[in-house]
């Protein structure tokens, strides 16, 4: 088990001798929180777009369903008439410079793997650069569009933002509730206080303090001809080989088990690179891998790997908040 993985079990499952990382938790919590009282106080310079930015983002380390929640908010926003642009990071990616759009025909080496599949699935316009705000300034230069929607960057304060959504595990949910290193967190657990909205994913309802939302599977495709297959292509009881590199693996191993097959987990570290030898597995069984996963591995697939495509369902009363914040921050412009 890598090192990684081992923190997140510890940071998810409590461990005592998290404790020694005490010291130097308290260091980060004084340098985020120094952070966020700048920008709250206006003393760092921030950039604030022309057009409203909405951030998707979480304050845990540890996958939270957020890309399929911006693929549905970028559906959402479009059924009300709204032309939508994204900006990310692009974790991992080597493009040849920054800022970088991304294209469905790039790969995801020089793309990201998450930036990659969501221009494939939706065809958003959509900017890759640490420095979000440089993104948001090149989008816009680039095309005329009436909102943002920020794929993560809820601590890239250099970019200002109009609504802040926060995405949670249900399941794993804060952890031990302690910041980095000690803990999952990425800011205090108070953050969240400050924040528009809380979704918690895999929740069955929602909770006074935040939305639920699930992510539901929809089909299976297959990665070389992209033939798309109903959930009940493999029968009740189907061995497969389960492959997720994503933050939290066994979520999607749970989904499988779900809909009534039998994964044998393969986890890898989130954004993991892969090749035809790695995904080699014994016996010969069905392969069915995320839609992030996939991206990469289209080029070397065999014939029997697939995808599980899913799409988040958030609850209706999260519907009915967003439109209202929509109508605040862009008054008139729905046209549903």
């Amino acid at each position: 088990m890598a090192l990684t993985d081992r923190l997140l079990d510890a940071w998810y499952a409590g461990h005592p001798a998290l404790a020694l990382l005490r010291p130097l938790e308290s260091l980060y919590r004084r340098v985020v929180m120094r952070k966020r009282a700048r920008f709250l106080a206006g003393d760092s310079p921030s950039y604030r777009a022309s057009v409203p930015v909405i951030v998707v983002g979480n304050i845990t380390i540890g996958g939270t369903g957020k890309t399929p929640m911006i693929l549905w908010l970028i559906d959402h926003c479009r059924q009300q008439g709204l032309r939508v642009g994204v900006v990310s990071r692009g974790y991992g990616a080597k493009p040849a410079q920054l800022p970088w759009r991304v294209r469905a025909e790039h790969n995801a080496a020089e793309a990201g793997d998450e930036p990659l599949l969501i221009v494939q699935r939706s065809g958003v316009p959509l900017m890759i650069d640490p420095d979000r705000a440089r993104a948001v300034q090149a989008l816009l230069a680039s095309e005329s569009l009436d909102l943002i929607l920020c794929d993560d960057g809820m601590q890239h304060y250099r970019l200002a933002r109009d609504l802040e959504l926060v995405l949670i595990d249900a399941a794993r949910g804060l952890g031990n509730r302690r910041c980095l290193p000690a803990g999952p967190l990425r800011e205090p657990v108070e953050r969240l206080q400050e924040v528009d909205a809380v979704l918690y994913n895999g929740a069955t309802a929602d909770r006074d303090d935040g939305f639920a939302f699930v992510l539901q599977p929809t089909a299976l495709v297959n990665l070389r001809s992209g033939e798309r297959k109903g959930l009940d292509h493999f029968a009740a009881g189907q061995a497969v080989h389960a492959v997720a590199g994503i933050g939290n693996p066994q979520r999607f191993f749970n989904t499988l088990q779900g809909l009534n097959w039998r994964p044998v987990p393969h986890p890898f570290a989130d954004h993991a690179e892969y090749s035809a030898q790695a995904l080699s597995f014994a016996p010969a069984l069905p392969l069915i891998m995320t839609e992030k996963d996939a991206v990469k591995c289209r080029a070397f697939a065999a014939d029997d790997w697939w995808y599980l495509a899913v799409d988040a369902v958030p609850s209706p009363t999260f519907r009915v908040w967003f439109d209202a914040q929509l109508d605040r921050l862009l008054p008139g412009s729905r046209h549903s």
